[in-house]
């Protein structure tokens, strides 16, 4: 902690010191209105990213910012139901710039800040982002906010129950896809099939999800790509903002409550959320209530800070509190779930055991505690960004019901993170920046098994990047230097080494090279090359035991080599008043891939490990080299004069291979299914006076069979494709005089409550139902879902 402190106290330092800089200053006005019709927009949002200021229109469509630093600023206009623009404008003395927004289509023009080092329009970056916003979630129904990203092609998730899920990028998970989080990497127990994303999904404003290597921004562990959680957005100047929402969710009984209430006076800016949720067992037609598969969550957080011409400086804070319970899947030869009982006893799990929210043994719980400092400082027409962010990952496991409060493992993950750029101010159409970040990492074991040994890890990266604009071309691309080195102590079973003490070294030169074309008004061309990189984790590295959430035991090995990736990339867009088209594809090539397979015994059968007289798998890393190809497609047909309605196709598809076949196998293991989504979606926004921003939805979930798989050793069996049909309906609701009451929306998940099982979900897995012959649990079954959410708003 003395070392946050330090830091913290040195970017003090810095925002003092840049206070006392000389800014000049200016302001931008203008109106906001419909491209169609020329009417005035209100409560229009107006966002400039790299100083984090905003504001929204008023009833006659009219902004203004005062006080903001002169230069040239990329602005973002956003509304429901239009198509957010964005739009570089130079500011210089009393500015003023009239916007106008057209009816929602596919965004291209929105404005991002991952993968690139400043904030940068979507449709000039050569790679895939997709955005996802507020409203988007609002409008989904899901148990945890990584669900809902499957709505993007190519994203899928692992899945443990409805409490976990981790995000799956074009068929790569775990340690290849990074999450960020205002800025921060977001650092847990992230290599686990059951280690989730510890954000409070109320808490998020919007997420950018890019596919592909983003190693030259990142380093180490972004190879599949990003996901880009931003939280903490300023509200405009002189506001104070209130929120708060709920959900109820029928299946599994799920009820959210959650508040945020934030303000903006003279330059000074805060906001404080919190949020609740709590859910017992979930049921399918197959299953009947799932044991244990209840969770709760508890989880407070917010920043201060202060915005100035000079730039800004922000203090974040969060506390993730989950208590999941870990679902096993044993049932008697009846096929009723059963739970374990002091003694070494068994009894069939009750219709009480079902409806509670408290998770009975086996269960986790994961608290993950984050404080970070987030700054940009202008200094003359340059601009130095930076934030330094330390967290605290506790994972506890649960699995002694004799000893109910020992900690069968328990993971104290602490982690330093440290990010620095330098922009230099943008040059005959030269945007040049360089950046260095990286991590100073320490697990400590405090329960009574080690699964990992205890370790300290660094990294230091180093990178520079540019960007150049010809006319409605722009390149992009840059160089980076990564560094890791890893303390790997003794690993442990009791007083046994088991596994022993090791360092290691991993380093890389990594980079990409990239160009975006609007070669029409209607047609957008991308083409990206990226090496991507990925030093191995200490799961993979040194793994040696078994614990609940797994249902398997993991051997590591030491001698496993860094990650390395070459990605070519492209895509092409057309946008035109009635049609929508977006085709990416994709070509990933991997040296030393690293995988788990299962360990074969003497007689040939699978080798099992007695751990307290339960007999699991044995699995064990490997290497391999690989290749990884596939694409999505998205159709979106808006036909004149039914302006309103949009029917969107969404397809994915991924394909991977190992270039030497494993016992007559070249499939790599657990690559997600193909995916077709077609959505029939109306949009109208205003029904009369009272009811806005309406919409009303359905929507066919094709996931197709999945028979490209692993087979050596076992390691995974082939899925069965399904159909999933939702709907949904919803509004904001308006008093007489125009003033916001609540947004309101239903849906509906699985209809036809049809019973299924996902091929990346972990309980497919599970022990076999005697009673029916069929292995493992099935996913949700029919789930309603009703939404409030009621915003307050006043002037101060």
């Amino acid at each position: 902690m003395k070392k946050v402190l330090f830091i913290l106290c040195i970017a003090l330092c810095y925002v003092a010191a840049a206070k006392n800089t000389p800014v000049l200053k200016g302001n931008l006005s203008g109106r906001i209105t419909d491209a169609k019709t020329g009417t005035a927009i209100s409560g229009a949002t107006v966002f400039i990213t790299d100083i984090k200021v905003g504001t929204s229109s008023g009833a006659d469509g009219s902004y203004n910012f005062k006080n903001i630093p002169e230069g040239t600023h990329l602005i973002e206009i956003s509304h429901i139901g239009y198509t957010t623009y964005a739009e570089s404008i130079t500011v210089n003395g009393d500015s003023k710039k009239d916007f106008t927004l057209s009816g929602a289509v596919v965004e291209n023009n929105t404005v991002i800040v991952t993968g690139v080092t400043g904030a940068t329009q979507l449709k000039k970056v050569p790679f895939a982002v997709s955005v996802m916003r507020k409203q988007d979630f609002l409008q989904n129904t899901s148990t945890n906010i990584i669900e809902s990203l499957t709505k993007i092609g190519g994203v899928s998730t692992l899945s443990t129950g409805p409490a976990i899920s981790k995000p799956v990028i074009r068929g790569l998970g775990y340690n290849r896809v990074l999450t960020v989080n205002d800025g921060v990497r977001q650092e847990g127990q992230q290599w686990g099939d059951e280690h989730g994303i510890e954000v409070d999904e109320a808490s998020v404003n919007k997420i950018e999800l890019l596919k592909g290597p983003a190693s030259i921004i990142y380093g180490s562990d972004a190879m599949a790509g990003v996901v880009n959680i931003i939280t903490n957005v300023p509200v405009q100047a002189n506001t104070l903002k209130a929120n708060i929402s709920s959900n109820y969710q029928t299946n599994n009984r799920l009820r959210t409550i959650n508040a945020n209430i934030g303000a903006n006076k003279n330059g000074f800016n805060w906001n404080v959320y919190t949020s609740n949720k709590a859910a017992e067992d979930y049921r399918n037609k197959y299953d009947g209530p799932v044991f244990n598969s209840k969770f709760n969550e508890h989880n407070i957080g917010g920043y201060a800070g202060y915005n100035g011409d000079w730039g800004y400086s922000h203090l974040l804070a969060s506390n993730f509190d989950l208590k999941a319970g870990l679902v096993e899947g044993e049932r008697d030869a009846d096929g009723y779930f059963i739970k374990e009982l002091p003694g070494g006893n068994q009894a069939r799990a009750t219709d009480e055991d079902f409806k509670s929210t408290t998770p009975l043994i086996p269960y986790q719980h994961i608290r993950h505690f984050k404080i970070a400092t987030d700054n940009s400082i202008k200094i003359n027409k340059n601009r130095l960004a930076f934030n330094v962010g330390y967290q605290q990952n506790q994972r506890e496991e649960f699995g002694n019901v004799d000893d109910p409060s020992e900690r069968s493992l328990f993971f104290d993950l602490k982690t330093i993170t440290y990010t620095g750029q330098f922009h230099f101010a943008e040059k005959n159409g030269w945007k040049t920046s360089i950046g260095v970040n990286g991590m100073q990492q320490d697990n400590t074991n405090k329960g009574v098994e080690q699964l990992i040994p205890d370790y300290s890890l660094f990294d230091f990266g180093t990178y520079l990047y540019a960007q150049k604009v010809i006319k409605n071309t722009t390149l992009s691309g840059g160089i980076r230097y990564d560094s890791r080195n890893v303390d790997v102590k003794n690993l442990m079973d009791g007083t046994t080494i088991k596994g022993q003490a090791f360092t290691k070294s991993f380093s890389n030169i990594s980079g990409s090279v990239g160009i975006a074309s609007q070669v029409t008004d209607k047609l957008n061309l991308k083409f990206n090359v990226a090496r991507g990189f990925r030093a191995p984790s200490i799961p993979e590295l040194a793994s040696n035991g078994a614990h609940e959430g797994t249902i398997r035991y993991e051997y590591g090995d030491n001698n496993l080599k860094s990650e390395t990736s070459l990605q070519f990339d492209g895509g092409v867009e057309y946008n035109a008043e009635h049609i929508s088209l977006g085709v990416t594809a994709f070509l990933n090539s991997f040296d030393n891939f690293v995988f788990y397979r299962k360990l074969l015994g003497a007689g040939g059968s699978d080798s099992l490990v007695n751990v307290n007289g339960d007999l699991l798998t044995a699995f064990k890393f490997d290497q391999r080299k690989a290749t990884l190809a596939g694409f999505e497609a998205t159709v979106d047909i808006h036909p004149h004069p039914l302006d309103w309605l949009h029917i969107q196709n969404t397809f994915s598809y991924v394909r991977g291979t190992l270039k030497d076949a494993i016992e007559d196998s070249k499939n790599m293991p657990f690559i997600p299914a193909p995916k077709l989504t077609t959505e029939f979606r109306g949009d109208f926004k205003s029904l009369n006076k009272n009811i806005k921003n309406a919409y009303v939805k359905v929507e066919l979930d094709n996931t197709f069979t999945q028979n490209n798989i692993f087979t050596a050793y076992n390691t995974e069996t082939k899925t069965s494709g399904y159909t999933l049909l939702n709907a949904g309906v919803g509004a904001d609701l308006f008093t007489k005089k125009g003033t916001q009451l609540c947004t309101l929306t239903f849906s509906a998940i699985n209809i036809g409550d049809v019973a299924y099982q996902n091929h990346l979900s972990r309980l497919k897995y599970a022990a076999e139902n005697l009673a029916t012959g069929r292995t493992g649990v099935y996913n949700m079954g029919r789930n309603f879902s009703i939404k409030l959410n009621v915003p307050l708003s006043f002037k101060i």
